[in-house]
C-alpha cells in the first residue's frame, strides 16, 4: 500500500476537486481535452434534462435523501438547488419527478466514476515519472 505525505497527495486531492466542482475540469487540466469535453456535456446534458424533465424539485433533501447523495456527485451548485427547494417550495410528484431524479442521480454517479477516473490518470502519470 503507497503512503502519501502533504506534497505527494495534494495534486491527486486537486484532481478530485476540480473534476467534481465541474465535471471535465480534471481531465482538462491533465490535457485531456477532448475526453474533457465529452464528459462535460454528456454529464451537464444528462444533468439538465433530468432537470427539464421534473423541474428542479427533484433535488430534495429532506425527503429523497439517497437521491440527494447521487445527485451531489454532480457539483456543489446541487446543494445550491438543494437550499432552493427547501426555502421556497418547489415540489414534483409523479412519473415525471422519478424520472428526474433517475437522470440527475445517474449523471452524479457517472460523475464519481469520471473522478475517479481523473485522480488515476494523475496517479499514474506521476509514477510513471518518477520510475
Amino acid at each position: 500500500m503507497k503512503h502519501y505525505s502533504g506534497a505527494n497527495f495534494l495534486p491527486v486531492l486537486l484532481i478530485g476537486l476540480l473534476s467534481w466542482f465541474l465535471p471535465g475540469a480534471g481531465h482538462w487540466v491533465l490535457r485531456e481535452r477532448k475526453r474533457a469535453i465529452i464528459i462535460f456535456v454528456t454529464i451537464s446534458t444528462l444533468f439538465t434534462l433530468g432537470l427539464y424533465i421534473g423541474s428542479i424539485g427533484v433535488i430534495d433533501p429532506v425527503r429523497e435523501r439517497l437521491w440527494y447523495a447521487a445527485q451531489m456527485l454532480n457539483s456543489p451548485l446541487v446543494a445550491v438547488f438543494g437550499q432552493m427547494t427547501i426555502t421556497e417550495s418547489y415540489e414534483s410528484f409523479g412519473k415525471p419527478n422519478e424520472i428526474g431524479q433517475i437522470y440527475t442521480g445517474i449523471s452524479g454517479m457517472l460523475n464519481l466514476l469520471c473522478i475517479i477516473n481523473a485522480v488515476y490518470l494523475t496517479e499514474t502519470r506521476r509514477t510513471q515519472i518518477t520510475v
